[in-house]
């Protein structure tokens, strides 16, 4: 009987040694875990967060997983500051391969929220999104290449009661991969929507015994998990395209 090799048994991978990343809300949970993994393959990544130590302690993993780092405070809700973020990359990087646009926030039913605390919300989750894509294509077309990773959620389907303008916001998000990937792809361009079921993060209500307990049962995913599926995406062949992603915990049906 015949065995296959190990050249023959799996398609060549993209390397990511030297890949110019940018990754928003990279200073804690799903946004780090990214940045730290992507960082190992030997991605120069850059990131942002609102408060300086978490933002200190992320750029520190990525640097001791073996990645380049660097790094500033900004708010993605601001156009301020996305004009400034993207300053500071075309200053460390020199250009764009990778936008991950990940900063989001958590939020609850729109009858228990602010005007302000809910428009906040919308300006984080959507407009945000919506603005450093915009960025990364300016940079992107001219070059013919660049890849954008959008993190969506589940919410966007299961539509829980009690998160509507989460929901509402991760909705938006769906259409827009999708809408956005048939403008760009000519140029070159490709966009995938990565969609995590429950995940243990800032995000949840839980406490870290509770997220253990439930990751061990298969009720939640880590991290972790959200980065290796980002990984797959940003490694697959030029002719290849990871148009959409959904990664549950085992326990979770829908």
């Amino acid at each position: 009987m015949e065995t296959t090799t190990a050249h023959y048994a799996h398609t060549a991978v993209e390397s990511l040694t030297g890949k110019r990343i940018l990754i928003t809300g990279g200073t804690t949970g799903i946004g780090r875990a990214i940045a730290v993994l992507l960082g190992s393959y030997g991605a120069h990544i850059i990131t942002f967060g609102r408060q300086q130590q978490a933002l200190d302690e992320a750029l520190d993993a990525i640097r001791a997983a073996g990645g380049q780092a660097d790094g500033l405070i900004a708010d993605s809700s601001k156009a301020d500051d996305i004009k400034r973020l993207f300053a500071f990359a075309d200053e460390k990087l020199g250009g764009l391969d990778v936008l991950v646009n990940n900063a989001a926030l958590g939020a609850e039913s729109l009858s228990e929220m602010s005007d302000t605390d809910w428009r906040y919300v919308i300006e984080t989750n959507l407009i945000g999104y919506m603005a450093t894509a915009k960025e990364a294509l300016n940079r992107m077309q001219p070059q013919k290449h660049g890849h954008i990773v959008l993190i969506g959620s589940m919410s966007a389907d299961v539509r829980e009661a009690g998160s509507s303008v989460y929901v509402a916001t991760k909705s938006a998000i769906q259409g827009f991969a999708e809408s956005l990937r048939k403008e760009v792809n000519p140029d070159g361009i490709k966009v995938s929507l990565v969609e995590p079921g429950a995940v243990g993060s800032d995000m949840q209500d839980t406490t870290s015994d509770e997220e253990r307990d439930k990751q061990a049962s298969g009720e939640m995913l880590r991290a972790e998990d959200i980065a290796v599926a980002v990984h797959y995406i940003l490694t697959q062949p030029r002719r290849c395209d990871v148009v959409s992603i959904q990664i549950r915990p085992h326990l979770q049906l829908i």
